[in-house]
């Protein structure tokens, strides 16, 4: 069969893959966010080498085959977090337009940033993780019952420590923002590093729509993700529900900005004698906060769009939209 026949099987071969993964992730708690950012994996693979008809084949799959094994709101908990902005990543990989458009030479096709695909991301896991503690009904009272189990269990492991209830109360405070913070954070983490292995795998098959690129050049944020990472830190200062929108999108955003900043140190150490310990280091001190910042920082101040052009093809596909950069 030809790559056009396959669309259909390999889309629901893509969705019952990735329903078995999440189910498998609520299996297992020890590897649950592993296995949950690996069932992107399938769809991203999908869209990525057979378009949009495929992802969207395997997000219609996989949520009807959640919704008859485990329940409807576990099938939209998984499209919503994982399987949806997957296969809009596979979407925007995709797109493409003649170079010409943008001021380029006629016989070369322009893609769709990585930058701006970037930005998608973190508005989407953004969007996801407000949604999801909408449903749940996170908030201060939430919050304020884990954290009373976790001070009540460790009152039975250590009978004599006695808790401060003024330190307990700043604890919930604290914490409060810290977890969507961090939930949004790591998230954007893991879809684009998923984003990146089905890009590998894909190419490396030959069927990749979208040509590979050099990832440490190309990886940056767009410059209009300051003003909202700015607008997210400025909101967690209002308190309540405005402080935990802000946390979520400095969480997400901060995580777009950290991959650009490690991205930078990958460019400006090619060819260097120092490039492998220079590395270790940043990967091993990002695990403390300050280096971490710094990171960041490096991220905030290398922000650009790069475009990638490659020579048109014949068989182009026609019907690609035209991304508005």
């Amino acid at each position: 069969m030809n790559k056009t026949q396959t669309v259909l099987p390999t889309g629901i071969l893509a969705g019952v893959v990735a329903t078995l993964l999440v189910m498998g992730a609520n299996a297992q708690s020890s590897l649950a966010a592993i296995l949950y950012a690996a069932s992107a994996l399938p769809i991203l693979i999908a869209g990525l080498g057979w378009g949009n008809r495929a992802a969207i084949t395997g997000i219609v799959t996989a949520a009807i085959l959640g919704a008859i094994l485990i329940s409807p709101i576990f099938a939209v908990t998984m499209a919503v977090a994982t399987l949806i902005p997957a296969g809009w990543l596979s979407h925007l990989a995709n797109l493409a337009r003649p170079a010409s458009e943008l001021g380029g030479p006629d016989h070369l096709v322009a893609w769709y940033p990585i930058s701006d695909i970037l930005l998608h991301l973190c508005g989407l896991v953004t969007i996801a993780v407000i949604a999801l503690g909408v449903a749940i009904g996170y908030g201060p009272e939430l919050v304020g019952q884990v954290v009373d189990a976790m001070t009540a269990a460790i009152q039975t492991q250590e009978p004599g420590l006695a808790l401060d209830p003024a330190g307990v109360a700043q604890w919930k405070s604290t914490m409060l923002l810290m977890l969507p913070m961090v939930q949004g954070g790591m998230w954007v983490l893991f879809l684009f590093a998923a984003f990146y292995i089905a890009m590998r795998i894909v190419s490396r098959s030959g069927g990749a729509l979208r040509p590979r690129e050099d990832m440490p050049s190309a990886l940056r944020m767009n410059r209009h993700a300051i003003f909202i990472f700015l607008g997210g830190i400025v909101l967690t200062f209002f308190g309540g529900v405005p402080a935990m929108v802000g946390a979520t999108i400095c969480g997400t955003f901060g995580a777009g900005f950290l991959m650009s900043g490690f991205a930078t140190i990958h460019f400006r150490s090619q060819g260097k004698d120092w490039r492998l310990p220079v590395l270790i280091l940043a990967y091993l001190s990002s695990m403390l906060v300050f280096p971490a910042f710094a990171i960041l920082v490096l991220g905030l101040m290398d922000t650009r769009r790069t475009i990638a052009l490659t020579p048109a093809k014949n068989d182009m596909d026609q019907n690609t939209p035209n991304p508005e950069n």
